[in-house]
């Protein structure tokens, strides 16, 4: 009688011990696919209250940089179009500015392009000039939109795990800088917004900061973040 009282009260220990170790297991599993999960949408809402009219179409002109720019999280419910194409250079969006910017018909125009001439070790004239080029064809095109120039984006070349050497390429800071600041002197004197984004995505060595980046070129989901909150502000001005 004693032995099955016994073997009754371990049974019962056993049975509470799997139930906490199951609610254990099943806490675990559903941690872990709260951890797992893609960011939220309302985490990359705007910043800004912005307020476009209805006659409003922002384009967005540019390389993969652009390409990639994923502007259905970070521009809600903006009317914005992306015309970003990997790979491209300065010659190759200025030879392609009606498929690009015309049939848009855009009251704006953000322009982010010069990384893959400076990377592939074109001439930092050759470069400003082709962006000045750019930037007086689309004034004959549309004559009405304004025009807003990013700086060309810092790179990050040093020696972390995250680098992508064949990525970055050539690209270097001290002539991304020296073209940024040709193309800033040129934007005072021709009525085009220049918007410093370079600073913005610094760390403290003067490199891209690597929560910013993919692969020392490319932007992360912060990188485009941290770009979205510096441009916003230009879309109603």
């Amino acid at each position: 009688m004693k032995n099955k009282k016994v073997k009754k009260l371990v049974l019962n220990k056993a049975f509470i011990v799997n139930i906490i170790l199951g609610v254990i297991i099943c806490s675990l599993i559903a941690l872990l696919f709260i951890l797992n999960q893609p960011p939220k949408k309302e985490e990359f809402k705007n910043p800004y209250d912005i307020r476009v009219s209805d006659k409003d179409n922002f384009v967005l002109l540019g390389d993969s940089i652009t390409d990639w720019y994923p502007v259905e999280e970070f521009f809600d419910d903006l009317p914005v179009v992306n015309s970003g194409i990997a790979g491209y250079h300065t010659i190759d969006i200025l030879n392609n500015l009606k498929e690009m910017v015309w049939i848009y018909n855009p009251t704006k125009v953000f322009i982010l392009i010069g990384t893959n001439d400076i990377g592939a070790g074109v001439e930092k004239k050759e470069v400003v000039s082709n962006i000045k080029k750019i930037i007086k064809e689309i004034k004959n095109l549309r004559p009405q939109a304004k025009i807003y120039l990013q700086s060309i984006y810092p790179v990050n070349n040093t020696d972390d795990e995250k680098i992508d050497k064949d990525a970055v390429k050539s690209r270097d800071n001290k002539v991304i800088q020296d073209v940024n600041k040709s193309l800033k002197a040129y934007c005072q004197d021709s009525n085009v917004t220049y918007i410093d984004v370079y600073h913005e995505l610094l760390d403290q060595e003067g490199n891209l900061k690597l929560k910013y980046t993919t692969d020392g070129l490319h932007m992360s989901n912060l990188g485009y973040l941290r770009v979205t909150k510096t441009l916003l502000p230009y879309f109603q001005d």
